[in-house]
This record gives structure tokens, C-alpha cells and sequence, in this order.
């Protein structure tokens, strides 16, 4: 069965983005971009591929992405309806109009279903891009967290899980460190 893997970047005081959206103020380090777009080549967006000398390479891990409306918008606000052409693309969202590209399937409600039909069916991971409100609404469906900690206190804003108090465990299986003093960890679900 396929597995759902939230893979995110976090403050050390667990937010995801500033209270406007802002993510520009993570430390970010050449080695350890580099590492993780050798890893992961498929989370780099279609349009930023180019830019960055990125070849199309296979998708290693993920085939088929999930993301709340703030994790669409930095992409549509540049004009792009479609971020990951590489990846089936879902978009949950209840306030967002429709969107005119084919490549994008709009979830209006029950995002859980969704990823159970799409656990279902025969291929690799999924990744949920975020953001927050949905990754609470998935957990109980997160096998996997990758987990990106940058050295940074944000003091507000988004959450990596807005929610209820649902105390969920997971059992860490691996952690690297980069030059810029963020650290990845990764985690399974306690079954």
C-alpha cells in the first residue's frame, strides 16, 4: 500500500510559514538544497526546474501531491496553474473557485477519503505538501514525516498541524545536520 508522507519544513517552534504566508526567512544552505533535490527531485516545482539547471529527472519517492490552498497560492500568484506537472496534483480547498487546468484535481471536502482511495491505488508515495489545517485532517492517515528544522524562532504563524489535541507517535529512523544548522529528521508512524 502506497504511504503518505508529510515532508515539511519547521521553526524550531514548529510553524511552517509566517502569519501571511511568508517562508522566506528560512536559512537556507546550498548543500543541503542540493541533497534534498537529489533525494527528493520530484518536490522541486515544474516551473523552478529550468532556473536551476534541474534536467527532468524519474520521480524517486513521490508520484501524486497533496496540498492545501496556501501551499497552491505561491505558485498561482506567479501565474502558474499547475506547480508539479510531474505529479498527479490534488488541491483541497472549500473557498478556492475552480481552477482551469486539467492537471489539478480539487478537493472540496473530505480530504481524508481522498487519500484512503488514493492509498488504494497501485503506485509511490504520496506527498502532502501541506499546509497545516489539512495535515491535521490527514493525520490519521500520515505513515511518514520528513521533517526539515531550521534554526529559526518565528514566534507566529502557520502551524505544521492546526488541530485538536490528538497525541499521535512516531519513532524517529534517521536525522542529518547541514552547515546552516537545520537538521532533517525522518519518522515513521508507531503502528
Amino acid at each position: 500500500m502506497r504511504k503518505l508522507v508529510y515532508y515539511v519544513g519547521t521553526t524550531l517552534d514548529g510553524y511552517i510559514a509566517g502569519p501571511g504566508g511568508e517562508f522566506d526567512f528560512f536559512p537556507l544552505s546550498e548543500r543541503m538544497t542540493a541533497s534534498l533535490n537529489e533525494r527528493y527531485p520530484e518536490t522541486v516545482p515544474t516551473h523552478i526546474r529550468p532556473h536551476i539547471g534541474m534536467d527532468s529527472p524519474p520521480n524517486r519517492v513521490f508520484d501524486t501531491v497533496i496540498m492545501g490552498r496556501g501551499s497552491y497560492e505561491p505558485a498561482r500568484s506567479v501565474g502558474v496553474s499547475s506547480p508539479y506537472a510531474h505529479l498527479r496534483q490534488y488541491v483541497v480547498s472549500t473557498t478556492l473557485s475552480d481552477i482551469d487546468d486539467p492537471a489539478i484535481n480539487m478537493v472540496r471536502s473530505d480530504p481524508l477519503t481522498t487519500i484512503k482511495d488514493l492509498k488504494a491505488v497501485e503506485g509511490q508515495s504520496i506527498w502532502l505538501c501541506g499546509g497545516g489545517k489539512l495535515a491535521s485532517a490527514l493525520l490519521p492517515e500520515i505513515d511518514e514525516l520528513i521533517i526539515k528544522r531550521y534554526p529559526v524562532i518565528a514566534g507566529a504563524g502557520i502551524p505544521m498541524i492546526v488541530g485538536t489535541f490528538e497525541p499521535t507517535l512516531f519513532t524517529p529512523t534517521a536525522s542529518e545536520e547541514f552547515d546552516n544548522g537545520a537538521s532533517v529528521t525522518w519518522l515513521k508512524r508507531n503502528s
